[in-house]
Formats: structure tokens, C-alpha cells, sequence
């Protein structure tokens, strides 16, 4: 256990302590309403009044279901004030998955977006067993109003009893490649995330911060940071490009996250020549790679503003590509995953986790304040995960001279074609610079010759018919036959995770069907 001399205070009492130093600015804004920082310290002083009636054991996780709004946000920030534990259910994940989760974590109480998800929240409560108490953001026909109760309960000053030792997050990984684990973290491992992204993400002096990607998810991350600068959150519930527009040309907007296919949508749509862009200073991407070619297009039409995240649910963030490093000149660095922030002291490391030389491909691996304590109730790979005291990313990249990094591939997904390891990233970097390539996913397909040919799935650029034999062509010439595709699908559109990547299980899955082995 730390010593809670050298600890950072927990990320509620820092929520609290921004809000206090700005009232009567606006901290959250979003279609039709807004909420002001002494508003918000007041909102959540009630909540937190409620919760702590209810009598839950400190560490009693709760999960949440809901849009983008700022009262589910407080309600968030009340419960870990309270000492219960948050787990965000992601948004637009299935049923089954949404209760495996509940289960997973044991939560005891479900906080319910009433508008965006009334009936999925109805299906969670019915089914759900171990659930003890309910609420609704908004009248439903289950579980209790919370903004009514709150209403009734009258006004509390919101106090913050959270101990470093205590659960503060349970956060779910993404399940790309296998089934979804529950990253818990205590309040001495999330107290310093805010303070990593301050000091090495080029967040704007007062920002503007416009989210479109679930706060449940990495887009929630920004939102104290936004808080500790005195700036406004403003709020959309999903992504429709034309009311980011909109809101990003009326809000003067000066900063955002999107997932690279949000990006794609928004430079081929008709409005963007129309709207005045001109505010943002910062478009942070990240979840996936970007199209090089694409990320041209994007800094010339919207401006020098991208700069790209690289973290994971186990450790957020790790490393960054600033703005600077997007320079059209040096397209070769559009292909890095960044350089590791201060918080974060990272290395590449091979299978005996010894550091590989410069330029050799190894494991990612990273040791900061904000990594993981645990895999929830899986002590295995947990013990795997973090062996001698280092978070194993799963990550395979190189480092160059000066310390960027390069992302090959995930560990899981490495093909292995006639006796030669590939690494699926390197294919799809290639083939991404094509032209007529909107979007690209390559896998490992079972095949009596070379026990895993290489495919790639390609989407098409708008109007374009791509030919296959260009296209191989073009990777034999860049990278050699080994990694050259074997076969190539053309598809209207990818599978894609709730959060923003490409679900290479569902991929593999239609190619592995009545094999022994599946990959991932």
C-alpha cells in the first residue's frame, strides 16, 4: 500500500476544488440547457446527500448507463465523494454485454439515462439479479427519478470522504480480441490521470471542449481537465457532423476528441467547406490508426490542429503526437502512436522483458501512477498483465532515435504465414496510404498452405473501385511478398467496437467458422 503523504488527492475532491475556484462560470452547455459551476458543486452536494442514506459499504461499485449529460457526470463524482466505486456501462454495447458487466462487477446500483435509454434500462432491471437500488435520470416505470429524489431531498454540501485505498474506478477494456475485463483502479491509481493529460496534452488555456464520444470512455478523461482550467463542457449525446458543425462554428469550439472514422465522415461532408472552423486549436484522435492520406486532407481543410492519443483501459494516457508532429513534410511520423508522456516512464520490452535495441519490435510496456491495480477477480493475468513491475500493453511496436513510437500490432493478432510472423498494422499502414482506400482491416485466415494467409478488408473511398492486384502489388513492393495479402475483400463497412476499433473478432470469426483454432 502507498503512502498517503506522496498520494494525489482523489479526482473528486480535485472536481470539487475546480468548481469551487470557478462559480459563476458555465460548466456544462448542451442543447437546450446549461449548468453553472456553483450549479453543478450544488447538484452533486444533493446527490451525494442521497447516496450516502442509502448505507452502501464503501468500495459498493455502481453502474451507470447513459448519454452524454452533466448530471449523470455529477451523480458520477457524487458516488466516489460517497466512497462507492463508478463502472460506466458502455453506451452502445449489447444487452448481454451491458449485464455481464452488472454481474461482472457486482454493482448494486444502476443509474439510468431515462430519455436516451429508458427501455434498455427497463431490460437491465429486469434481469439483472444483484441490483439493490435503482435510479432513473427522468421519470421511467422502474426505479426511483434521482433528479426528483434530489429535488425533495433538499439542498447538502457536498464533502469528500474517499480514501486513497478505496475503489474508485472499474472500467471494462474494449474486448477486441477477447472477452471484456473489468481494470480496477483505487483512488491512489486514478488520482493523477488529469494532471498527465494537463501537462503534456496542448489543451487550450480556457477551453471549449465539445464531446461527441461517450464520457464513459476516453472523452470523459478531458472533462476535468476542461474543469481545472475554468473552461466549458459542452455536450452532445452522439455524433451527427452536422450539429457538431454547428456547435463548433456557434460555441467557438476549441477543442474536441473523435475517433478517426468520426473524422472521415466529417471531411467528405458537403457542410465542411461551409462552416468556419477556425476556433479549434486541438483535435485529439485516437482508438485506432488514421489514414495517412486522410490526416493530409484533414490538416489542410481543417487545420494544424490534430494530435493523436495513445492509452489503454489499463493505463491512460502513454503517449502523445503532438500538433507539431503532424507536419505534412514528415508524413512518415503520421504513422507513430507518439512519444510517452512525463507521467509515464515506458520502454520496449522482448518476451524475457529485457529492452530491445533501437528500431526492434517488442512489447510496449509502461510504469506510471495511473496504471491498473488489478484485473477484477482475475488474478491470472493480472499477475501476467503486470509481471515484473510492468504493465504488458499487448502492443507490439519499435522505438525510433528519438524515442517515438511505432504500433505494429496487437500481440493476439500477429499472423503467422508460412513460418513468418506479420504483423497485421503493417499491411494495413501500407494499404491506407492508398488513395482509394477509405478504411482497411487485415487478419489471419486459415489455409492448408501457409496455415494463416494474410487478408485484408478494405473499404472504399466514395466513387472509387479499387483494384486488388494494385493494391498487393503495392504492399509487395513496400513491405515484400511474405506480408503481401493473399486475397482481398471489398466491403461497404467494417465492424466496428462501441468504442471507435475495428471488432477483428467479428472479422475473424466469418473466416474461422468449422476450424479447430481461432485466432484472437
Amino acid at each position: 500500500m502507498s503512502n498517503p503523504l506522496y498520494a494525489f488527492p482523489a479526482t473528486c475532491e480535485q472536481t470539487l476544488r475546480a468548481l469551487a475556484r470557478y462559480p459563476t462560470r458555465t460548466a456544462f452547455a448542451w442543447p437546450g440547457g446549461s449548468l453553472s459551476y456553483q450549479g453543478a458543486t450544488d447538484l452533486i452536494g444533493r446527490m451525494q446527500s442521497v447516496f450516502m442514506r442509502l448505507g452502501f459499504a464503501p468500495g459498493t461499485r455502481v453502474a451507470f448507463l447513459t448519454a452524454n449529460r452533466a448530471d449523470s457526470w455529477c451523480a458520477g463524482v457524487a458516488a466516489q465523494l460517497s466512497r462507492l466505486a463508478i463502472t460506466w456501462l458502455h453506451p452502445l454495447g449489447s444487452l448481454d454485454d451491458q449485464l455481464f458487466q452488472i454481474e461482472d462487477s457486482e454493482a448494486q446500483m444502476l443509474i439510468v439515462d431515462g430519455i436516451t435509454f429508458r427501455d434498455r434500462g427497463g431490460e437491465l432491471a429486469a434481469k439483472a439479479q444483484d441490483l439493490k437500488t435503482i435510479f432513473t435520470l427522468g421519470p421511467a416505470d422502474y426505479g426511483a427519478d434521482l433528479l426528483q429524489v434530489v429535488e425533495d431531498a433538499g439542498s447538502a454540501t457536498a464533502k469528500n470522504f474517499a480514501r486513497e485505498d478505496d475503489i474508485s474506478t472499474l472500467n471494462y477494456t474494449g474486448g477486441t480480441t477477447g472477452k471484456s475485463k473489468g481494470a480496477l483502479r483505487y483512488h491512489r491509481e486514478y488520482g493523477g490521470f488529469a494532471a498527465a493529460i494537463l501537462a503534456d496534452f496542448e489543451i487550450p488555456e480556457t477551453p471549449r471542449y465539445l464531446t461527441v464520444a461517450p464520457i464513459s470512455h476516453v472523452a470523459g478523461t478531458k472533462v476535468l481537465p476542461t474543469l481545472m482550467r475554468g473552461g466549458t463542457v459542452h455536450m452532445l449525446k452522439g455524433f451527427d457532423p452536422e450539429a457538431v458543425f454547428k456547435t463548433i462554428e456557434r460555441e467557438k469550439i476549441n477543442f474536441t476528441l473523435f475517433v478517426p472514422t468520426m473524422i472521415y465522415v466529417m471531411l467528405d461532408h458537403p457542410a465542411l467547406p461551409k462552416t468556419d472552423l477556425s476556433s479549434l486549436e486541438l483535435l485529439l484522435y485516437g482508438a485506432s490508426a488514421m489514414s495517412p492520406s486522410r490526416l493530409v486532407e484533414g490538416i489542410e481543410r481543417i487545420g494544424p490542429v490534430f494530435s493523436q492519443l495513445y492509452g489503454q483501459t489499463e493505463c491512460y494516457p502513454v503517449s502523445v503526437l503532438r500538433k507539431a508532429d503532424h507536419d505534412p513534410k514528415t508524413p512518415e511520423l503520421f504513422l507513430s502512436c507518439g512519444f510517452p508522456i512525463a507521467a509515464c516512464q515506458v520502454k520496449i520490452l522482448d518476451q524475457d522483458d529485457q529492452e530491445v535495441a533501437t528500431g526492434e519490435a517488442g512489447e510496449i510496456c509502461v510504469r506510471a501512477t495511473h496504471v491498473m491495480a488489478e484485473y477484477w477477480k482475475r488474478p491470472d493475468i493480472t499477475a501476467e498483465t503486470l509481471k515484473s513491475g510492468w504493465l504488458h500493453t499487448g502492443d507490439i511496436a519499435r522505438k525510433d532515435e528519438r524515442g517515438y513510437m511505432f504500433i505494429l500490432d496487437r500481440k493476439k493478432d500477429m499472423i503467422v504465414s508460412g513460418g513468418f510472423n506479420i504483423f497485421p498494422r503493417e499491411v494495413e499502414d501500407v494499404l491506407s496510404q492508398h488513395a482509394d482506400v477509405a478504411m482497411v482491416a487485415v487478419v489471419g485466415v486459415p489455409d492448408d498452405k501457409w496455415g494463416e494467409a494474410v487478408t485484408a478488408v478494405v473499404v472504399a473511398r466514395e466513387g472509387t473501385t479499387p483494384d486488388a492486384d494494385e493494391l498487393i502489388g503495392l504492399v509487395k513492393a513496400k513491405k515484400g511478398s511474405a506480408h503481401a495479402p493473399k486475397q482481398i475483400q471489398f466491403v461497404k463497412e467494417l465492424p466496428m467496437t462501441g468504442v471507435g476499433k475495428v471488432d477483428k473478432k467479428v472479422l475473424k470469426a466469418g473466416f474461422w467458422t468449422g476450424r479447430d483454432r481461432m485466432v484472437g
